[in-house]
């Protein structure tokens, strides 16, 4: 059994007793709280259960060591610095960001294996659950949007990769080859063709399953699976049906989309969930399982070394690691885009003016500049009681967001020959952000979509996918170490190498 699918049947969706028989009959007892897998999956009960259990994956960013789908989206781009406390500190993320990282980077691995043990949970809901009314009819179909939404991301950062679409026997994982890109798209578009009529709109579910896969999602996903494969006049289609289906809207400011008062909000299509009510202590963190809070958040926060929060401000210290570019700060300042900036970006210039301060300017990879998107603020943390601020960031990640629809329709458009929507679609974002609208036309039109999506989405993990899928990565990540013909892909993990005799990337 190869170390990939081997570790996913130790990450099982339900804990199951799969048990082998006993020669005493202690053995023999049953386990509470566990059951034979053929006894499960048979009630609504059970299906939801392993439904949510999808989810729950997706959230492991944190899993035992730091591998964050997020982090590494983020470190191959041009926006921020790794950082930490010097050179070693997470090596793994500090190599994506230098693009040195080889096939036995542990952030690429656990990366690609969270992706793989979402896959195996979905498989099982599809495999297992019989539609036999609407509700299960409902499950399957989100759980076809899960598995097609986590191929997304194994396809535009591998390359080709395994297909695994069956609760497939334990001899049969070192027999799945890696599958033509072509294939996996076509995968991913049959499972949301097949999940979008089942799904209910946004509004239609309960406040306490907001985190569930809609319509809406699985149409923003089949969208940008066409505008990923160039199909334009496809991906215009189902974004407009995001667009035109009137359950999505733009918030007054990017700030509040990223409050925790703009979580499930207007604009949000898809975003995984977090809990600051668990009250971890250090004594009590679940440093090797998975914490039900967003530890990465406390990681982005400013290094508490040398921070000295502004007395108005609820940005509180952090490890100090995605440190933003100069780069990025001087994009928002040549488009003069303040409102926007200063939700997503801080310079230690302002720093210092609010009352702040930081006292070491030649630290680690750091450039003058301090990242608030996802900031580390003391409103979305929990330090209550014993409860430690720092271990308790309720933080949702915002996977799919309307502004990124609108931004992804206004390319589609472009690309079709809609010039006119595309303007419409891209002044829609500008607006909000208090920009003046542009009539660009032409090449002018697509750098002006490059550029709002740059400040728009900064911080959200598309950089890289945006740059490598526009032929822009040599260009913009060329002087951080980026190398054509190599870099556009992760390379496949060395264990996954070895183990199952998938070959490996391009030059890794």
């Amino acid at each position: 059994m190869n170390q990939l699918l081997r570790n996913i049947m130790a990450a099982a969706g339900i804990t199951f007793l799969i048990g082998a028989a006993g020669c005493s009959k202690f053995l023999d007892q049953p386990v509470n709280g566990i059951l034979p897998e053929d006894e499960f999956y048979k009630t609504d009960n059970d299906a939801v259960q392993a439904t949510t259990a999808v989810y729950d994956m997706m959230q492991t960013d944190y899993n035992t060591v730091w591998g964050s789908l997020y982090m590494v989206k983020l470190m191959l781009s041009d926006e921020s610095n790794a950082g930490g406390s010097g050179p070693g500190d997470q090596p793994g993320y500090q190599d994506l960001d230098l693009f040195r990282h080889d096939s036995q980077n542990d952030k690429v691995y656990w990366t690609w294996r969270m992706c793989y043990y979402t896959i195996y949970r979905a498989n099982k809901v599809i495999a297992k659950v019989t539609p036999d009314n609407d509700l299960r009819k409902r499950l399957i179909a989100e759980a076809k949007a899960l598995r097609a939404y986590n191929y997304l991301d194994l396809v535009t950062l591998w390359g080709d990769v395994p297909m695994v679409l069956g609760d497939i026997a334990p001899a049969d994982y070192t027999k799945t080859p890696r599958a033509a890109k072509a294939d996996v798209y076509a995968q991913i578009v049959k499972d949301l063709q097949e999940a979008i009529p089942l799904l209910p709109v946004k509004s239609a579910y309960s406040a306490g399953d907001r985190f569930r896969a809609s319509k809406g999602m699985a149409q923003a996903t089949l969208g940008k699976a066409y505008l990923y494969q160039q199909k334009w006049a496809d991906a215009v289609t189902q974004f407009e049906l995001v667009i035109n289906s009137h359950e999505y809207g733009l918030e007054s400011s990017v700030a509040k989309v990223f409050s925790r008062s703009g979580e499930f909000g207007l604009e949000s299509i898809f975003e995984l969930s977090y809990d600051s009510g668990q009250s971890y202590d250090w004594g009590n963190f679940p440093w090797d399982k998975r914490p039900e809070s967003n530890i990465h958040i406390q990681l982005m926060g400013p290094r508490s070394d040398y921070y000295t929060k502004a007395p108005g401000d609820s940005l509180v210290a952090g490890w100090g690691f995605n440190r933003p570019k100069k780069k990025l700060f001087d994009v928002y300042i040549a488009a003069n885009d303040v409102d926007r900036r200063k939700s997503t970006i801080m310079s230690e210039t302002e720093l210092k003016a609010a009352g702040g301060n930081w006292s070491a300017p030649n630290d680690y990879e750091y450039e003058g500049y301090f990242q608030r998107k996802y900031g580390s603020f003391s409103t979305q943390t929990n330090s209550s009681g014993s409860a430690i601020a720092e271990l308790n960031y309720g933080t949702n990640w915002r996977l799919i967001r309307y502004a990124d629809v609108l931004l992804m329709a206004a390319e589609a458009q472009y690309r079709a020959g809609g010039e006119g929507q595309s303007r419409t679609y891209l002044n829609l974002v500008r607006n909000r952000s208090n920009l003046v609208s542009i009539q660009p036309a032409g090449t002018a039109l697509f750098n002006a979509i490059v550029t709002e999506r740059q400040m728009e989405l900064a911080f959200e993990g598309f950089r890289f996918i945006d740059l490598v899928r526009w032929g822009l990565a040599e260009q913009e990540l060329g002087s951080l170490g980026f190398k054509k013909g190599k870099n556009e892909l992760l390379p496949i993990p060395d264990q996954d190498v070895k183990t199952a005799g998938l070959p490996q990337n391009s030059m890794y």
